[in-house]
């Protein structure tokens, strides 16, 4: 490992009882918490001067020190790929995502990203988010559609990370779930963390991060629904996670609805971010954004009623 950086906690007593790898996650140790599991598992992190593994439950006082690597230089080249600008200034660009494109580079997805399209168009965009997420300050899957913001300048990237951080941001989606809630409205409020079993998924669980999506029925099918959700928090999955655990995952989403949610007319699940609001970094004035649901979602509604 060349010229690693070690870092250095000490437990707290509201810090005990955590896993190794979560604790270090949540501390910002790394970019990822998988990042930080493989140092683990190359004996790259000491608890109190002893080699630990990534489940080690941690006690007051506990000294860890892990050594994370200086990060690999990447090349991440402009693409000439068409964006669907809803605005533009020197600080910032809003765009409307298709589903399919990926944010940014990563395993499997080296190119043909968001950030490769916004490279070729911006001159400028923040560094904060490192060579493979310049300009990123948030993200939405890939299967997912619709506004996302980026930064142009770190001044800008800070303060809209701030409003995130914050949960003073508007951001409302639109999705067609499996199943009718009987409620018109209503509140999850479940805390989300790492799936115990399976580490590519999230889910409801104890000691999770706190979650909060209210949720509005605006229309009825025969064997569905088309669902406002507004998030309050922003976790990992959350709108996919909080539905399936109500019990009307999204159709489309194959990965936390299973095979009941499959649907041929969708490459992705049916989930649009529909509206984003943030106070402008520089003038401070607020911005919201809306955009309707793609065709693939108006046509799949469009078939939902004819049923």
């Amino acid at each position: 490992m060349a010229n690693p950086t070690r870092k250095r906690f000490t437990i707290s007593p509201e810090e005990a009882g955590q896993r190794l790898d979560a604790f270090l996650a949540i501390k910002g140790a790394g970019p990822s918490r998988s990042f930080l599991q493989k140092i683990i598992a190359d004996n790259g992190a000491l608890v109190n001067g002893k080699i630990a593994k990534a489940g080690c439950r941690l006690v007051e006082g506990d000294t860890i020190e892990i050594d994370i690597p200086e990060p690999k230089i990447l090349e991440v080249n402009p693409q000439d790929i068409a964006l669907d600008i809803l605005y533009e200034d020197d600080d910032l660009i809003v765009v409307n995502k298709p589903r399919g494109l990926v944010v940014h580079p990563a395993a499997g997805n080296h190119d043909g990203t968001l950030v490769n399209a916004l490279m070729w168009h911006c001159t400028n965009l923040s560094g904060i988010g490192g060579i493979i997420r310049p300009g990123i300050v948030h993200r939405i899957d890939k299967d997912t559609s619709g506004i996302i913001v980026a930064a142009k300048n770190d001044r800008a990237h800070l303060s809209l990370a701030a409003q995130f951080k914050q949960h003073s941001i508007t951001r409302v989606y639109l999705a067609i779930v499996v199943g009718i809630p009987p409620a018109d409205s209503g509140t999850i409020n479940a805390p989300i963390g790492r799936h115990p079993s399976e580490r590519k998924k999230m889910a409801v669980v104890p000691g999770g991060r706190n979650a909060v999506t209210h949720y509005r029925v605006l229309e009825r099918f025969q064997h569905n629904a088309l669902m406002e959700a507004r998030l309050e928090t922003g976790r990992t999955h959350q709108i996919r996670v909080h539905m399936t655990h109500l019990g009307y995952p999204l159709l489309g989403d194959i990965v936390y609805g299973k095979a009941r949610s499959r649907c041929a007319m969708l490459s992705g699940q049916a989930l649009h971010a529909s509206v984003l609001g943030f106070v402008h970094p520089g003038s401070g004035q607020y911005l919201e954004f809306t955009v309707p649901m793609p065709a693939d979602m108006q046509e799949l509604a469009a078939k939902l009623r004819l049923e």
